[in-house]
């Protein structure tokens, strides 16, 4: 645990001159989300479902963009929740703030997908077409 990490404390008590990072495990170190194309035919939900069969990936939808969210720590990132690299981070690190990061963990997407058999009944429920994984609709008995 980061000796220097304190508890914490909800973002507007925050100390005036205080770090928001000090009071964090560095949440933005351990995933990275990429946009990429909203799917339109069945073959792109396959896709989906194909990045869905790999450990640590997961699907969200936020504002109708979609992501494909990695869960994997950066390599950089010390047990003291620190960048080891801070002095040379890439680009992206220095442009990201703290005003609307997740510290405050109360965060849901729009839609999440973690198992590829959630894409499936996603697709199932956009696309009517032969290839879908839905059981055929059962025969309802005749009532005299």
């Amino acid at each position: 645990m980061n000796q220097f990490l304190k508890t914490q404390i909800k973002r507007e008590d925050l100390p005036v001159g205080e770090n928001l990072c000090e009071y964090c495990t560095a949440k933005c170190c351990r995933y990275f989300a990429l946009p990429i194309d909203a799917p339109n035919s069945f073959g792109d939900l396959e896709y989906i479902r194909w990045y869905l069969l790999h450990e640590q990936a997961t699907i969200f939808i936020e504002d109708e963009t979609w992501y494909l969210l990695v869960h994997t720590v950066c390599r950089h990132l010390q047990d003291d929740h620190r960048c080891g690299i801070y002095e040379t981070r890439p680009q992206i690190c220095r442009d990201y703030t703290t005003d609307h990061c997740e510290y405050d963990d109360g965060y849901t997407y729009d839609q999440y997908f973690e198992t590829p058999e959630q894409i499936a009944e996603y697709t199932n429920a956009r696309f009517s077409t032969p290839e879908t994984f839905r059981s055929p609709r059962p025969t309802l008995p005749v009532l005299n």
